[in-house]
């Protein structure tokens, strides 16, 4: 039992991006930027996407590169969650 947990936290979604917001109560936004091709131009694009991630300990500060873990919804946004503090902000 304890191998299929384990497989089933190694199956969820991990993002790394910036942290652009930390106004709320344990919660930040973050942004996360993505190179995607374009089907038309065949060029690559960059796109940028904001998450709410829970923050347990309100420790992230606004330009701080994070990592985020999938979870199950907290709430009608927040859907990820802090694992780690990669890089402070400077």
């Amino acid at each position: 039992m304890t191998d299929a947990t384990t497989t089933d936290r190694s199956a969820r979604k991990v993002r790394e991006g910036l942290v652009v917001s930390n106004k709320m109560n344990k919660t930040v936004v973050i942004a996360v930027v993505e190179r995607v091709s374009h089907k038309k131009y065949d060029k690559f694009v960059l796109r940028t996407k904001k998450l709410y991630a829970h923050d347990e300990a309100n420790d992230a500060q606004i330009g701080d590169r994070v990592r985020v873990m999938e979870i199950r919804p907290m709430s009608k946004l927040k859907r990820w969650r802090i694992t780690e503090i990669v890089e402070r902000a400077k």
